[in-house]
């Protein structure tokens, strides 16, 4: 079921794009269970890591490693991945782009299934394209992932001649390797052909120091994959698919002697070259002192610096290497939380901060700073100041309170892994084994690793840590690189200035001051009230309370999870309720009250006082509600609900807080129009909303003329009366023992039966065609979307048959505009439809592609939605559809996530919970006929509008 659909979420979000290659934080081994517990004694030497003993590890004489673990999360289903260690490092120079190439034409014919045959015998299984059968190509691998059901023998042996197909018996059809150029082509357009690729061509060969890496990136050249011939592709496939150099994951719900037997049935017949080349494993090699880079560029809309100090390369494989990985993790948590309350003052100095430790590409690990400034003029303030902090860190070290704090967190997130051990989604397991055979991870299990923390965690000392900091920073194998607008380049410093301002930035400089509070979260416990109504319903597993003051909660125990509870609430009325005059206060409220702590607490100071806790709890308000979401261990319940408490009866007023806010946001504003996209986006939404300003981008008038004081008014208005609120308690608990609790807290919040409930503004597309062309970019580089809208009635039937429209038109339109035409990467259908705050419904058609494609790819769209006006969905995509949807509905019943939208969703649309238990069975009434009719009625073209971004004229 399409929950996302049925359900109004308002989200508040920024991304900070960079074209730079960051070092990420190098994960410890995913989780996975059963190991030995650890000696005390354990780190007196470097003792390798134990293999966790549920996984079956084997080789094939031919050189092939497989990787096979029974797991039962989810349940029906397994995970079967083929990892080769074949990437675009290998290609010679007439291959640029072939190691991706050929991942592509994986799923363009083999032995077995010619063709497109094996993508549509697999959606014919319920396996989408896309969303589940997908494959990636990296510097060092290409992976292939196949989920695919285990309740049928022939689809699950299937799967295993799948990969065998992709390992060794991929066909190379001349005529499907031209087809596949444009999709290919395509997705460079797609996803580069922008400031941050641009801005990427000028940093990478300085940063990778014209390494391999820097010269081979996987979308490869143009020239070549326009024009390479069928022998060069097939010569990567031969020397780099071979099984010595490939590994075959399954981890699902299925008997493992079963599994290896498949595997040596599918897999013995592959062989290994004769003339084997190496496998080189390349490296980036170390600069001497340090390197600057600066690139501009036109439609780069931050200003950005970075400062990437590498070192030599770790791979856990013992104790003393797991050892040092916790205390990077420590670490990094520990800069992190400091850098965070920068942003907490009135006048941050920065727009975003982070400093972090982890790995790097050609064997190397970097300790990474990177700040985006507000404005240009702002960039030696925001250097100055993430130099400061790390410098800071370096001369004075952290505080015991620090590390006890950071201490506890890593415990909190261990054990929560440990308590899930037997819930484990197999993704997870397979992710790990794919670290173990690219990288040498070690993969211990869960309980080694649990064991492993709680013997030796408190063995860290605060010297240990402080020691790191001289460790990671340096002016040795160091690149600074400085991305910004290029209207801004006389505004920016030159090499020697940027050296300088890093230099000086830790100048002046004292201990950190680590300000904690001693207070109780709750001062005073609310008397609450009593149940006054208690109704089950049998069917779905629900209990609904009415507690004293009006406020209702629906509760579902469930075992899908062993430590979650997810807490939800919600009444209706939402910033609709603003006036106009106040919107914009209105609408920034629940951000800012979710930013400012609780009571006397700050946000810095609820952040440690909640240490330790396993729990998140945020006040929202959306266009027609306000509520609360969140998700507790049950360990933390109380906790969660004295969150709850105080988010409605005391939150906080923060004049920090809404300062640092709005100065954030004015900067974001201030380079939006640089971006081709977000220029794009705001005429979408400007469109959309028939220019009405609440559903558009804010302006820097109006948050002049927003104030904290209406701010805070309204969000404690909002939540004033707790009688009209629902609440949906998911999870692992018992009913009656955590029913003093919710009357506890629940039951005192304040309630005056006030019977508030949205207004219905009417905030939605206008009628009739309409077409709107945005000429923006320097790139040849469209977007389209095509909107068609209009009334609804909202029911289950009726919400069926558009998931149906949604789903075969998206098939269509694949074939195409992708397959057929090769004129688009990636074409996506969105139905979205809502009762609340009146029936309405908008189905968008939305790609990207080559600017003289525009015209003949909206005709192409516009006939494929003709043949199913005409003729009704195809039989086969209508089987496409409802296998995909019953197994996607069958897995998400096993979800606490799901059923906590969903009865939410439920209780807002007035509709039986109940209807959800006929949801599969209800598919047969997707018929040839009702495609028809539903494409007739929701695509009619009555209201139409076609949003279309071109570059700019020249």
């Amino acid at each position: 079921m399409n929950l996302n659909k049925q359900l109004s979420v308002s989200a508040l979000a920024l991304l900070i794009a960079s074209g730079s290659a960051v070092a990420q934080v190098k994960k410890k081994p995913a989780v996975s269970p059963k190991g030995k517990p650890v000696a005390g004694q354990l780190l007196a030497k470097a003792d390798i890591l134990p293999i966790d003993k549920q996984v079956i590890i084997g080789k094939l004489p031919n050189g092939l490693t497989y990787y096979i673990r029974q797991n039962v999360e989810p349940k029906n289903k397994a995970e079967l991945y083929l990892v080769n260690k074949a990437g675009s490092v290998l290609e010679t120079d007439d291959q640029q782009g072939l190691a991706h190439f050929t991942e592509h034409m994986a799923f363009n014919g083999t032995r077995d299934f010619p063709k497109n045959q094996m993508v549509d015998y697999l959606q014919k299984s319920g396996v989408k394209f896309g969303a589940d059968l997908n494959a990636y190509t990296s510097f060092n691998e290409t992976v292939y992932q196949l989920p695919i059901p285990t309740d049928t023998a022939a689809i699950f042996n299937n799967g295993f001649k799948i990969l065998a197909n992709w390992a060794g018996y991929v066909s190379f059809d001349p005529t499907e390797i031209d087809k596949e150029r444009g999709v290919v082509l395509e997705e460079e357009r797609l996803r580069g052909k922008n400031a941050q690729e641009r801005l990427q061509h000028q940093i990478l060969p300085v940063l990778l120091n014209n390494s391999r890496y820097a010269l081979r990136l996987p979308i490869g050249k143009e020239d070549i994959l326009k024009n390479f011939k069928p022998e060069t592709i097939k010569s990567f496939y031969h020397d780099w698919y071979r099984p010595d150099l490939q590994a075959v994951i399954a981890v699902g719900d299925f008997d493992p002697k079963q599994v290896e037997e498949l595997i040596k049935q599918n897999f013995s017949g592959l062989t290994n070259p004769a003339a084997e080349k190496p496998r080189t494993r390349y490296t980036v090699p170390p600069t001497p002192g340090t390197v600057v880079k600066i690139a501009t560029d036109a439609e780069f809309p931050y200003t950005l610096a970075e400062i990437v100090v590498k070192h030599p390369g770790t791979t856990v494989k013992n104790t003393v290497d797991y050892m040092q990985s916790v205390r990077v993790q420590l670490f990094n948590q520990m800069l992190n939380s400091r850098l965070g309350e920068l942003l907490q003052k009135p006048n941050p100095p920065f727009l975003f901060g982070r400093a972090s430790y982890g790995g790097f590409l050609g064997e190397q690990d970097a300790f990474t700073t990177i700040v985006v400034a507000k404005t240009p003029a702002d960039l030696q303030t925001a250097v100055k100041a993430v130099v400061a902090e790390t410098e800071r860190a370096r001369k004075f070290g952290f505080t015991l309170t620090e590390l006890e704090r950071a201490k506890q967190d890593a415990l909190v997130q261990m054990g929560n892994a440990y308590k899930e051990k037997d819930k484990t989604r197999s993704v997870n397991f397979v992710q790990e084994y794919q670290q173990h055979f690219l990288q040498g991870e070690a993969i211990p299990g869960i309980d080694y690793e649990y064991n492993f923390y709680v013997n030796n965690i408190s063995k860290i000392t605060v010297d240990q840590m402080n020691a790191l900091a001289g460790k990671f920073i340096s002016d040795q194998n160091r690149v600074v690189i400085l991305e910004g607008p290029e209207k801004d380049k006389a505004a920016l410093p030159t090499e020697a200035t940027l050296l300088q301002w890093i230099g000086s930035g830790g100048q002046g400089i004292s201990a950190y001051v680590d300000n904690v509070s001693s207070d109780p979260l709750l001062a005073k416990l609310p008397e609450g009230t009593k149940t006054v109504s208690q109704v089950a319903d049998s069917l779905i597993g629900t209990t609904t309370l009415t507690l004293g003051n009006g406020l209702k909660v629906i509760l579902k125990p469930t075992d899908f999870r062993n430590n979650q509870i997810l807490i939800n609430g919600y009444a209706f009325g939402g910033s609709s309720l603003a006036s106009d005059d106040d919107f914009t206060s209105a609408n920034l409220a629940s951000s800012i009250i979710a930013s400012s702590g609780v009571a006397q607490f700050n946000q810095g100071m609820l952040d440690k006082k909640l240490a330790g806790k396993n729990l998140s709890i945020t006040p929202y308000i959306s266009e027609t509600a306000q509520g609360i979401s969140g998700n507790t261990a049950p360990a933390d319940f109380e906790t969660a609900l004295q969150l709850i408490y105080l988010y409605f009866t005391q939150p906080r007023k923060d004049n920090d807080i809404w300062a640092s806010t709005i100065t954030q946001t004015k900067s974001v504003l201030a380079n939006r129009s640089l971006d081709p996209p977000s220029v794009f986006q705001d005429t979408v939404s400007a469109t959309l909303s028939n220019h009405n300003f609440r559903d558009m981008v804010t302006t820097p008038e109006r948050l002049s003329k927003a104030t904290l004081d209406k701010a805070f008014e309204f969000y404690k208005a909002r939540f004033a009366d707790a009688s009209n609120f629902t609440f949906t308690v998911v999870g692992n608990f018992d009913i009656e023992t955590i029913k003093p609790y919710l009357e506890h807290y629940l039951g005192g919040l304040p309630s005056t039966n006030s019977k508030e409930t949205y207004k219905n503004l009417k905030i939605q597309p206008p009628p009739g065609e309409i077409t709107k062309i945005v000429n923006k970019g320097v790139a040849e580089k469209s977007s389209v979307q095509l909107v068609f809208s209009g009334d609804y009635e909202y029911n289950d039937a009726n919400n069926i048959q558009m998931d149906a429209l949604e789903e075969v038109l998206n098939i269509k339109l694949i074939e195409r505009l992708r397959e057929q035409e090769s004129g688009v990467y990636a074409p996506g259908v969105r139905a979205s439809y809502h009762k609340v705050p009146g029936g309405r419904y908008s189905i968008t058609v939305y790609f990207g592609c080559a600017p003289e494609n525009v015209d003949k790819l909206i005709a192409a769209t516009l006939e494929e939605i003709g043949k199913i006006k005409q003729n009704g969905a195809q039989p086969t995509d209508i089987q496409k559809f409802v296998a995909e949807e019953a197994r996607t509905t069958r897995e998400q019943m096993k979800e606490n996530i799901f059923w906590a939208g969903y009865l939410g969703s439920s209780s807002q649309n007035g509709e039986n919970p109940d209807q959800i238990l006929q949801h599969v069975g209800n598919l047969e009434q997707v018929t040839v006929q009702s495609t028809k009719d539903a494409a007739n009625k929701y695509l009619s073209g009555k209201n139409f509008i076609k949003l279309i971004l071109m570059p700019e004229k020249k």
